[in-house]
């Protein structure tokens, strides 16, 4: 009996370390690896698990759009975009790819010195490699999650855009035109017939 107990304690003992493992190797597995300081890392990445990030230093690269808020205390506030419209706007026949994706930057004035006009309906922003903080709900800032700039790369300059007329629309609007002036000219001599 005593003997049976053992064997027992033996393989229940077996089966504990054999789940402690599996626990420990999922863990370990399934625990993100470290963030390697300066790392390029995509938007979509740091909008899906910000809190990975925070207090890394890292590098986004993208466009910088909306509008460049400059504050009283030095610094200026953006939005910077890596989505396919960056690289590939609309209106240089860039195609619809879903929704815009972006954070928010913070940076002092003199980082963001030279930089081209952010982007826009018809101006793509400066494209850009930004290099700084990750701040995951910011105390300081009342929560805010952004980029704390420390210094920023131009990899391209914004570019004004230039959108040339749409054939399709102009031939249906000359089409309707002369349907319409058509249909002008049948009532209005009906009208003068009667």
């Amino acid at each position: 009996m005593r003997q049976e107990l053992r064997v027992a304690s033996c393989g229940l003992r077996g089966r504990l370390i054999a789940v402690a493992l599996l626990f420990l190797g999922l863990g370990w597995v399934g625990a993100p690896p470290a963030v390697a300081q300066g790392q390029i890392v995509p938007v979509a990445d740091l909008l899906t698990a910000p809190a990975r990030y925070d207090g890394a230093t890292i590098t986004v690269e993208g466009e910088l759009i909306g509008d460049y808020g400059f504050r009283r205390s030095g610094f200026m506030w953006t939005q910077l975009d890596d989505d396919s419209y960056a690289r590939a706007p609309l209106v240089e026949g860039g195609a619809l790819t879903g929704a815009n994706s972006g954070i928010g930057i913070r940076m002092p004035e003199a980082v963001a010195e030279g930089l081209s006009p952010p982007g826009g309906y018809r101006i793509r922003g400066p494209i850009v490699r930004a290099t700084g903080q990750w701040k995951f709900h910011d105390p300081d800032r009342q929560g805010e999650t952004y980029l704390e700039v420390s210094s920023i790369e131009i990899i391209e300059s914004g570019v004004q855009l230039s959108e040339g007329p749409n054939a399709p629309v102009m031939f249906a609007g000359i089409v309707l035109l002369l349907i319409g002036s058509a249909a002008m000219f049948r009532y209005v001599h009906l009208r003068n017939r009667s």
